[in-house]
């Protein structure tokens, strides 16, 4: 299996807590892969790990054989929980400064993404609902060629209409040798489209593989797993 992102004993503390306890993994190339687990079980911490913005305690993480920093910038699309853009822009303001910033984007597959959303480019952010903004932030995600996109929560917090474009935009817009990493909680909205999943508990792994490997193995869904591995 030809990995994308690699953690060797990876580990990340803050002062008394422990986000991540030395984990191991390997993410294969070419496929969509649940990270999933409760809020607070280190989901987050591993994102911002693999986006170089934060650094391990111990262990490393790699990305293609590269430690996370300015040379992983090119290579990986990270999309946080929040909306991270300028409210005083409009999507052809901002998909201009995508443009600018990276290479590897394309404008063409933006602006053809916005159109279908019948959004008008020159609408300013701040004038848009909150569903809108996070489309708006996926397709700028999604209009890189990259051999690694990271999406946090990208179902949280919007109505399941605008769930299903959503994950009808990832699965349709990224490379075939290209990784999609999706953190959520939210299992039974996306587990049709993963290939590989993680369960995360606690700062540990508890289980990683195949989802069809899983699935036969187990003899239960990714969703039923899920409750039956993380309930009360």
């Amino acid at each position: 299996m030809e990995s994308v992102l690699e953690c060797k004993n990876l580990t990340k503390s803050y002062l008394k807590k422990t986000a991540l306890d030395s984990i191991n993994l390997e993410l294969p190339k070419g496929s969509i892969v649940g990270l999933l687990g409760p809020n607070g079980s280190g989901k987050t911490t591993l994102l911002k790990l693999a986006a170089g913005l934060l650094t391990p305690t111990n262990g490393e993480i790699t990305i293609e054989g590269l430690k996370p920093g300015v040379e992983t910038k090119e290579i990986v699309a990270y999309q946080p929980d929040k909306v991270y853009l300028n409210d005083w822009m409009n999507a052809e303001d901002l998909i201009k400064m995508m443009a600018d910033f990276y290479a590897n984007f394309s404008k063409d597959k933006a602006f053809d993404m916005i159109g279908h959303l019948n959004i008008d480019v020159k609408q300013k952010l701040k004038s848009m609902s909150k569903g809108t903004k996070e489309k708006v932030q996926l397709i700028l995600t999604m209009s890189r060629e990259v051999p690694l996109y990271m999406l946090d929560e990208p179902i949280g917090g919007v109505d399941p209409a605008a769930r299903d474009y959503i994950l009808n935009t990832i699965i349709n817009n990224y490379r075939e040798d290209a990784t999609v990493l999706i953190s959520t909680h939210l299992i039974s909205d996306i587990e049709n489209v993963l290939n590989h999943i993680v369960f995360l508990k606690n700062g540990k792994i508890v289980r990683t593989g195949d989802v069809d490997d899983v699935r036969e193995e187990t003899g239960m869904s990714i969703d039923q797993l899920f409750r039956e591995e993380f309930k009360c």
